[in-house]
């Protein structure tokens, strides 16, 4: 059994990004944590203002932990950086944060955003969770590590502006992807109506498209950015 944790941007990339191999996670027997750092909303305003928005932003906690809820998850962790914004923060800031939940977590596999996307907070979070699982000898060591994708961000990125996004490794998740279509309706401030690539149909539609890449009805697919294989004899010794 595996140590798990997702470190997401917003409340709904969770789901979005991998909410049907978090399901596979639990089915198996795996303990997942679902980590999301910033706190949406708040960007569709000119100027920051969380008292303003404090209601959506309570009810948006609450989706969460329905939706994280559908899918099995062990524990949920809300950080409240600001959203759309963390390009104004210093990364050892946003790295110090995700380097206290992985010494306490301590995930063998972690998944997190694409650093192609089109959100900054997105791709501020790629490179801090880069560096927070740098394998540093006698430290935990995080033995994979895989970036997903996210709707209405890593597709609207044109062509050489980022790196794109290529996936070679996909998870089947025909199984479970009703549990993540379930979850994501818990986020009714988020979902939007169709041809929204954000909304459940938006979501299925990429579930089977992905899937056909490796002949299955629904799949997700992610880059990995690092596997690394221990000898468990060894390890143990």
């Amino acid at each position: 059994m595996s140590n798990v944790l997702v470190i997401a941007a917003h409340p709904d990339d969770e789901i979005l990004g991998c909410g049907g191999t978090i399901v596979n996670h639990v089915r198996q027997g795996d303990t997942v944590h679902s980590v999301i750092l910033a706190e949406g909303i708040t960007s569709r305003d000119p100027k920051r203002d969380r008292e303003e928005r404090y209601d959506q932003l309570s009810q948006l906690a609450k989706d969460a932990e329905k939706a994280n809820d559908v899918l099995g998850v062990h524990e949920l962790i809300l950080d409240q950086f600001p959203d759309n914004r963390m390009d104004q923060l210093d990364r050892l800031d946003i790295i110090k944060v995700i380097e206290q939940i992985i010494d306490r977590v301590k995930p063998d596999i972690v998944y997190t955003h694409h650093i192609g996307d089109v959100n900054i907070d997105h791709r501020r979070i790629h490179e801090a969770v880069i560096t927070a699982c740098r394998p540093i000898p006698g430290q935990h060591l995080v033995k994979q590590l895989l970036f997903f994708e996210t709707v209405s961000s890593t597709e609207w990125m044109p062509p050489q502006s980022a790196p794109n996004f290529i996936p070679n490794w996909y998870v089947d998740i025909s199984h479970s992807i009703e549990a993540k279509l379930k979850a994501l309706q818990s986020y009714t401030s988020e979902m939007r109506e169709w041809p929204h690539p954000r909304s459940i149909e938006g979501v299925q539609v990429l579930s089977e498209w992905r899937g056909s890449n490796i002949g299955v009805h629904h799949a997700e697919a992610f880059i990995l950015g690092r596997n690394i294989l221990i000898n468990e004899n060894e390890e143990n010794q």
